[in-house]
Formats: C-alpha cells, sequence, structure tokens
C-alpha cells in the first residue's frame, strides 16, 4: 500500500549561498550542518564511479535490494546473534538518512525497507544517485559531496581529480576513522582499495591507478577552512530581506538551499573596511555604522555595521537611529528650492532669538559661534552651515514641509515638525540618510535600499527577481540637481577667505567633484556625500552616546568617507553631474549674490531655474563705488578681526 502515499521528499535541508553582484561567493548560510546540492551532472565522474565501486556495485541492475548480499549478511548475523553485518544498498542508506536513525535493530531495518521500496517506486536510479550523493554524511560537518569538495580541497566536485574522487568515496563507510584530516594512513588504504575496484571494474586503467594512489593530495589548510565570511553585517542583512520577501522564518531560508544574488560590490566592500580601519585609531572606542549604494536602483554596495562583527553583530548602519545634525539641512534646502528659494536667496547671519507661534523662545547657534552679520546666499548657508539661515527658512516653509519633504526620499520614523528639525534633532538611521541622499543624487526618482536582486529556490527555480525599472519621480529634477551643485560648494575653497567651508578639512583629499554635507552634535559625527554613481554615508560616534570631545574624533567620518571615494573612483572615468534642460547656469559673487563683473574678487558659476536667475549685476565692487568700497573694507577687516580673536 505504499504506492498510496504518495512520492516520498528526496531532499534535506541545504545550504543557501549568497552571491556578490559579480557572481562571486561571498558566504552562506547553513542550519546546523553544512549542506549543498548540485545535479549529479556536474560531479566528477570519478566521484560517481567511485561511489558505486565501494558502496553499490550493482545498483543499476537492483530494485533497491542486492538479495544476494543480504542473504550472505543474514547468516552471519544469525551465526553471531547480532546485526553487525551490513549488506545495505545506495538506496538503503540513503533511505536511512533521510527518514531514520542509525539504530542496529530488526524494526528500524524493517522500516527501511519500507521507505526504499517507496523511492524505487517513485524514481529513476540517476535522481535516487544524486541524492545519495547530495545527502551522505562526509565528516567535519559536510553533508553532500559539495560540501566535502569544497571543505577538504577547496574546489567544487565537478573539478575533483580520480586521486580527490576516490579519497572522499572512502570516507562515508566511518567519517571519523577514514577521514585523511583524522587518519591518513586509514584514509590512504580504504583509497586503494577503491581505486584497485574501479581497475577491476575496467573504469580505470592500471596506469591511472598508479598515478591516483601515488598522488600528492594538496587538502585545505585549517585557516582557509575557518575563514571567516565576506561582509558579515551585509549578509546579515540579506538574510533578514530574504525571510521578508520569501515570508518564511529566517531559519527557513539558512537551511532551504536557495542561491541568494546580490548587490555587494567585494572590492567597495574592501575599501569601505580599508578606509574604516586606516582613519579609527585602533584604540579609539568610536563605532562606526556605514553604507555604499548605487543612487540609481538603491542597490547596496557596501555595508559597516561597526568596527568589530566578532564583538558585536549589532548592524549600526540599519538598526541604530542617531541625530544627523547639519547632514539632514539638504532636505530642507531642497523643500526650499521648490518654494522660491534661489541659490541667491539672501538671509541675515547673526544670534537671533525666534519667538515661536507657543509663545516659546529658540535661539540656535552656529558651530564655534561663528556668525556673519550681514546677509549671506543659500549657497553660502549651505557650505557654511549657518545654522540660523537653516531655522529661518524651517519657520518661513513651516515645518511641516520638512517633514513632507523627508517621507517623499524615503525616510520613516518619528520627524516631529518643530523648528530645531531643521537642524537634524530627529533620530534616523544611516540607511534613512543613505536613500534620501540618493534620491537627490538621481534627479528625484524614489528608490528602495535593498541587497537582493534575485532569489533561486534549490530546485533551479526563480522565485524572486527585483524590477529595476525606474521610480516614480518624488522630487522635482531642476531643484534636485541644484540642491546637488550647491552641496558640491560643501568643498569649495574659494569660499575659504570667508569663513572656513565645512568640508576644508578634507578638501586638499578629493580629486573630482563630489557633492557633500556633513553633520555633527555632541556625540554624532556624520559624513554624506555622493557622484553621479555612489552615495556613501558614514556615522561615527560612542554605543553609550558619550560625548566625543577629541577634535581627531569629531573628523574620523569625514576622513573614512573621503578614503573611500577616492579609492572606490579612482579607476573610473570622471563623471559630472548632468544638468536638466530647465536649468541654467551663470557666474555669481558669493556677497552678494548677483551676477558677477570683473570687479568681483571670486565668483561661482551657480545654476538657476529657467526665469529664477539674478538679472542685476553686482555692485559691491564697483572701483567707482566709494560707499561701497567703504563696506568692502570694513568687512574684510571685521573678517580680519574674526580671525585673530
Amino acid at each position: 500500500m505504499s504506492f498510496l502515499l504518495g512520492p516520498p521528499k528526496l531532499t534535506t535541508d541545504q545550504n543557501t549561498i549568497y552571491y556578490s553582484i559579480n557572481e562571486e561567493v561571498i558566504g552562506e548560510e547553513r542550519g546546523a550542518e553544512n549542506r549543498y546540492w548540485v545535479d549529479l551532472k556536474e560531479m566528477s565522474p570519478h566521484l560517481i564511479k567511485a561511489t558505486l565501486a565501494i558502496e553499490d556495485q550493482y545498483f543499476y541492475r537492483h530494485n533497491g535490494f542486492d538479495l544476494k548480499r543480504i542473504a550472505g549478511a543474514v547468516l552471519s548475523d544469525l551465526k553471531s546473534f547480532s546485526l553487525k553485518e551490513g549488506a545495505s544498498t545506495l538506496t538503503q542508506q540513503y533511505a536511512r538518512n533521510l527518514y531514520l536513525t542509525h539504530d542496529k535493530t530488526w524494526s528500524r531495518k524493517l522500516k527501511e525497507a519500507f521507505h526504499t521500496v517507496r523511492i524505487e517506486m517513485y524514481y529513476s536510479k540517476n535522481e535516487i544517485l544524486e541524492g545519495y550523493l547530495n545527502t551522505i554524511y562526509y565528516g567535519h560537518g559536510a553533508h553532500g559531496i559539495e560540501a566535502a569538495s569544497r571543505y577538504f580541497f577547496n574546489k567544487s566536485s565537478s573539478a575533483l581529480s580520480l586521486a580527490e574522487a576516490s579519497m572522499l568515496a572512502a570516507i562515508p563507510k566511518g567519517p571519523t576513522y577514514y577521514s585523511p584530516l583524522n587518519d591518513r594512513d586509514n584514509a590512504e588504504e580504504r583509497q586503494k582499495r577503491i581505486l584497485g575496484l574501479m581497475q577491476d571494474d575496467g573504469d580505470i586503467t592500471e596506469q591511472e591507478y598508479f598515478l591516483a594512489s601515488r598522488e600528492d593530495l594538496a587538502f585545505t589548510k585549517r585557516e582557509e577552512r575557518a575563514k571567516i565570511a565576506a561582509a558579515p553585517y551585509f549578509q546579515d542583512t540579506v538574510l533578514i530581506e530574504a525571510a521578508d520577501i520569501l515570508n518564511v522564518e529566517s531559519e527557513l531560508v539558512r537551511s532551504g538551499g536557495y542561491k541568494i544574488h546580490t548587490t555587494l560590490d567585494v572590492d567597495l566592500q574592501q575599501e569601505l573596511e580599508r578606509s574604516a580601519k586606516h582613519v579609527i585609531q585602533p584604540e579609539s572606542e568610536i563605532n562606526i555604522g556605514a553604507m555604499v549604494m548605487d543612487p540609481t536602483t538603491g542597490g547596496i554596495r557596501a555595508l559597516l555595521g561597526g568596527r568589530d562583527y566578532q564583538k558585536s553583530e549589532f548592524n549600526r548602519a540599519i538598526s541604530a537611529k542617531r541625530m544627523p545634525g547639519s547632514a539632514f539641512k539638504p532636505f530642507l534646502y531642497y523643500a526650499a528650492l521648490n518654494n522660491g528659494y534661489t541659490p541667491s536667496t539672501m538671509l541675515m547671519s547673526k544670534p537671533t532669538s525666534f519667538e515661536l507661534e507657543d509663545g516659546k523662545v529658540y535661539q540656535p547657534s552656529n558651530y564655534n559661534g561663528y556668525y556673519a552679520n550681514e546677509e549671506i546666499s543659500l549657497a553660502q548657508a549651505i557650505a557654511l552651515s549657518d545654522n540660523v539661515y537653516a531655522v529661518r527658512t524651517n519657520l518661513f516653509l513651516g515645518a511641516d514641509t520638512l517633514v513632507d519633504t523627508a517621507r517623499k526620499v524615503g525616510i520613516d520614523g518619528d520627524l516631529p515638525a518643530v523648528p530645531s528639525l531643521a537642524l537634524g534633532t530627529a533620530a534616523v538611521s544611516v540607511e534613512d540618510m543613505v536613500t534620501g541622499y540618493g534620491t537627490i543624487a538621481n534627479g528625484g526618482n524614489q528608490i528602495e535600499g535593498h541587497t537582493i536582486t534575485k532569489i533561486i529556490d534549490r530546485y533551479g527555480q526563480t522565485v524572486f527577481e527585483r524590477d529595476q525599472e525606474e521610480g516614480k519621480q518624488v522630487l522635482d529634477p531642476e531643484s534636485a540637481f541644484i540642491l546637488t551643485h550647491l552641496m558640491t560648494g560643501m568643498f569649495d575653497r574659494s569660499l575659504d577667505g570667508y569663513m572656513a567651508v565645512t568640508g576644508s578639512s578634507i578638501a586638499n583629499q578629493l580629486s573630482r567633484t563630489y557633492a557633500g554635507k556633513s553633520g555633527t552634535t555632541n556625540t554624532d559625527s556624520w559624513m554624506m556625500g555622493y557622484s553621479p554613481s555612489l552615495v556613501a554615508g558614514i556615522w561615527t560616534g560612542y554605543d553609550n552616546n558619550a560625548p566625543m570631545e577629541k577634535t581627531a574624533e569629531v573628523s574620523y567620518a569625514k576622513d573614512v568617507w573621503a578614503g573611500f571615494m577616492e579609492a572606490a573612483h579612482k579607476d573610473l572615468p570622471l563623471q559630472r553631474f548632468t544638468a536638466p534642460s530647465g536649468v541654467v547656469g551663470l557666474p555669481i559673487d558669493p556677497d552678494s549674490g548677483e551676477r558677477a563683473t570683473a570687479y568681483c574678487d571670486t565668483s561661482r558659476v551657480m545654476y538657476f531655474e529657467k526665469g529664477t536667475e539674478p538679472t542685476e549685476y553686482c555692485s559691491v565692487h564697483l572701483p567707482d563705488s566709494k560707499s561701497q568700497e567703504n563696506k568692502k573694507q570694513k568687512g574684510m577687516l571685521q573678517k580680519w578681526f574674526d580671525k585673530l580673536f
């Protein structure tokens, strides 16, 4: 009646393998044991012949039972009143491995026979042999020939030589006793027996026997077998994402035999790790969260969740939420550009108290107490990270406008609509910030940060493939480009004479144009920025929220970012941010915000939506205007005085 039960399951748990964006194996997930599954045709023919020679010479000629061997074994067992003698075929062994224990009892043998009949009834010989070779135990936690081949020889089972294949075929009889890593003499003796049987069967020649039995096998070194997987924080993120996509528990992903194709770029991951290790001093307790993303697709190319995965598996790039400080301002200034501001919009920068609707007074301050004490442009406010300008703008637009803009670019969580939100007082993750900056970088298309592009199940079926079509347009492309160009001013040396721009400490390290914004609070340091092809975000700080008191610690985020971005782009052609057709670029005097003339000391090309560009030329620097010249001299004296004291 076994046919009424239908075909039995032929598979056990299998390892899930992760691949990089370049199809490199970057790691694997497993349950309690190490398992893979490969097709029979992908295995070395030497391995198949060696296994059949030693385990079941008549496999293709019997129906699951070798009656001659069974009769001899039963007679031997009856004489000794034991169940020591084995006569199991591959099908019987397979049934035992799948469904039963290895107890030597008559009841277990009867159950084994029952399952053997069912397997032979529903499956072909090749299917049975493939299943057996993928599930048999080779010791050291390796179930199946692919896991064993990788463990013992660091190669695929398809590449096994005759000597390697016959050595592995020797192990299943007694994985502890015949493992070449445990007892080389026992293993080699059984290997020679297998080679002899293969020669007797005509599978190999006498010369092949001679060479294989004397081949000096190169086993994997202990450190290679214990190698730590690449990008462990990234792999943890992949596991969580895969479980969500497949709507299963994480453990079922681990042992499900999936092939998961990810967005990781191994070279970029190594550069990110190298930059963090180079910058952050070994004795420092500062930690890091960092993420690199393709702004076009949202694919995460590199990820650091901390300095040492072995010490802490907590992912500071995904799970931690910290205050971004001024790194949050670009979302405010996008809203401003989309609501009437231009790069030349002038507002006063001086100590200011704002009386709010509830009667409370709010007085923001600039870093180190620096103020222009005159009107400055939006371009200068971004480059210098002026807090008074930011709060004035947030109050003018209405705090809800900033919240709505942040939501548009993918920043979730608690964002209170208060004046101080302009200064980054809400807690966000590195992933939130990188996604938001990526949306600006790509011209305003919605993106979703992700680590997985495709999932293939154990049967070779594609069960998930990400749609790579361009996302919904959520930002105005003209305003997004203008903001991007303004954010390059963070590294603009032409403003150094006015007051140090916030990127001045790393400007000399950069060899190409980037857009960026830093952010600093008492406990957090951020550096966010992008090129046309990559967006990277770095957070550094103490896990316990202790204040950063050393100047070097405050600069870690910028230095890691600069080192990574330069290394990541070193072999790429120069790229420029491409202006959409709806904007126009003009040379602008930074002091007046008007069109620059030949008399202006400095000028910078700024972009405007067509129809909003300045029409007036700068009159501050005209030589025949004595009053204006006096104003300029007075301003220069004030700047000299500020520098001196």
